[in-house]
């Protein structure tokens, strides 16, 4: 089996990886484009890099690319030109039978949760193991653990067309987090939430964060980002401007007059 179709970094806490591939970022865009219509790209050149261990907020107007940049990391879609390295391999070039590989390391949470309503909680969740060969003693364990990191232990066995907005998306975490990916990628995961709740769920991916987790938190909600002084970058014209210090000290920044919010 040649490296590309062997495609599996597992660079988390007490797994193996390579000196060389924990040095390098764990993720950089080169000069990615993306477009939908002809003359019309959504990404224009973008360059970018996400350290690991970083939790970084995407944002920008509506159109601006933040769903775009994440489906094109987990191989939902390709770049029309340019590379997305994940851990030092160039998605776009991964073989389709290698992609299930490069999902294993990447978590992702949609806005609209993504459950089946007429499975239990603990069917929701085990899916990302069972569809990997994990044996059951330990997706039975695994999933316990990740329902507990949500704040839902003994939930397991409810209908997750039973419950809260809030609670589904706790399901559409844990079922991110299980297996212990290098990334997780969050897409407007709070826009179906009242504010409150929004808060709550960003404390969760802030937990992830802390135990060594890189994070990409795409959303337009600009009271998220006024929450904590993390990173923020912003789309706009198909670039990526980074924000540093974060949007809610961006008055000193140079891009203040640029910041779409």
């Amino acid at each position: 089996m040649d490296e590309e179709r062997a495609f599996k970094p597992m660079l988390r806490s007490g797994t193996r990886f390579t000196r060389d591939a924990a040095q390098r970022p764990v993720l950089m865009f080169e000069d990615v484009f993306k477009s939908y219509r002809a003359g019309s790209p959504v990404l224009r050149g973008m360059n970018l890099i996400i350290e690991r261990g970083e939790f970084v907020f995407i944002t920008g107007p509506s159109g601006s690319g933040k769903s775009t940049l994440l489906r094109l990391l987990y191989r939902s879609e390709r770049v029309d030109d340019g590379r997305i390295l994940f851990m030092g391999r160039d998605v776009a070039r991964l073989r389709d039978d290698s992609v299930p590989f490069l999902r294993r390391n990447i978590g992702v949470v949609f806005q609209d949760f993504k459950l089946v309503s007429s499975w239990t909680v603990f069917e929701n969740v085990a899916i990302t193991l069972e569809v990997i060969g994990v044996a059951p003693r330990l997706i039975k364990t695994r999933v316990g653990e990740a329902l507990e990191r949500v704040g839902l232990t003994g939930r397991g066995g409810d209908l997750a067309g039973v419950l809260s907005g809030g609670e589904q998306q706790r399901v559409a975490v844990a079922r991110a987090i299980v297996g212990e990916p290098a990334l997780v990628l969050a897409d407007e995961p709070t826009g179906n939430l009242d504010p409150q709740l929004a808060i709550d769920v960003l404390g969760l991916f802030e937990e992830i964060h802390e135990q060594g987790t890189t994070v990409l938190f795409a959303t337009h909600d600009r009271t998220l980002l006024d929450q904590r002084p993390r990173r923020v970058i912003v789309l706009d014209e198909g670039k990526a401007i980074d924000v540093p210090t974060g949007v809610a000290t961006a008055e000193d920044s140079p891009y203040d007059n640029e910041l779409p919010l």
